[in-house]
């Protein structure tokens, strides 16, 4: 095993935000979808903290046309910022302060929407051959169940790429990446990923361990998804680059590890999964939880029985 000592620290997270949020037309058509409120942030707010907490300081989103929303949104508002200063509202103006000092922000069009792989490839001037992460907008996980460390971790340690893992229903696997692996030396939570399926029929399926969206990845991938083509979807799918390096040793990009999740994710890429969501964390909210779970006993014991 390499000494984790002498590989290079992850420092850079690349955030792929170009997708046009079909499933939520029409509140998508002139917004976009990370900018839907979870409660009262957007959702790409909580995944750019989730990467500042795990130490990621340098973040690249990847926008496309009509996303400026988000540049401004990690940008300075001086104008509302000085309304609330003179109204001595400092804590709504903490509020609007913290996006901008989470991390260094930094954004680049992805141009054609060609996919996931795609996404991730206009990132490699960025990342200028370092290991990095890679975390979607549509999913959220909750602070208080950390994964992103423990990848960066496993990463450090063993080197290659890593992908987080999530048991799902054999029903559910179909939506999702699929992961064949086997047991490491590590701890039971991380796998050695031996091959790599997109969205596999039920039967086909290798597992029920889902490929969900955090990746730590080594920059070997930019190679090989310079000569990956289009597959399902017509689409560059990053998990076919991924199944390329998970044929490989640590001298060459590989291998590709996982770390199996079990704690609190949300997917606000799901209308019902993100109604979830926002009744989660608002019932759990100091401020909101305590008149929100009263409301909501209410609607459900009485108004829900007709």
């Amino acid at each position: 095993m390499t000494n984790k000592h002498a590989r290079q620290p992850v420092t850079k997270a690349v955030v792929p935000a170009a997708g046009l949020g079909t499933r939520f037309l029409p509140a998508t058509k002139a917004t976009p979808k990370e900018m839907l409120p979870v409660v009262d942030k957007p959702a790409i707010q909580y995944v750019v903290e989730e990467a500042a907490a795990a130490g990621l300081s340098d973040i690249l989103m990847v926008t496309g046309r009509n996303k400026r929303a988000l540049e401004d949104h990690f940008d300075r508002a001086y104008e509302l910022e000085e309304l609330l200063s003179r109204k001595g509202d400092k804590e709504r103006l903490r509020r609007v302060q913290e996006s901008v000092q989470l991390a260094s922000m930094h954004y680049v069009r992805q141009g054609d929407p060609k996919g996931l792989g795609h996404a991730v490839s206009v990132a490699e001037q960025h990342v200028a051959g370092q290991p990095f992460a890679v975390l979607l907008g549509d999913d959220l996980i909750d602070p208080r169940d950390p994964l992103l460390a423990r990848m960066i971790e496993v990463q450090q340690e063993l080197g290659g790429s890593v992908v987080a893992l999530m048991e799902v229903d054999p029903a559910q696997i179909h939506l999702y990446g699929c992961a064949a692996v086997k047991s490491t030396e590590l701890g039971e939570d991380v796998f050695q990923v031996t091959d790599l399926v997109e969205k596999p029929d039920t039967a086909d399926a290798p597992s029920n361990y889902a490929v969900i969206g955090r990746y730590v990845l080594d920059p070997a991938v930019f190679d090989v998804l310079r000569e990956t083509p289009p597959g399902r979807g017509g689409e560059i799918q990053l998990t076919d680059a991924l199944r390329e390096l998970a044929t490989r040793d640590g001298s060459d990009g590989g291998p590709v590890h996982g770390v199996l999740f079990k704690g609190r994710r949300y997917d606000t890429g799901d209308r019902a999964d993100y109604l979830r969501a926002i009744v989660r964390l608002a019932a759990e909210r100091d401020d909101l939880g305590p008149e929100f779970r009263t409301w909501l006993r209410q609607f459900v014991t009485t108004e829900m029985q007709g």
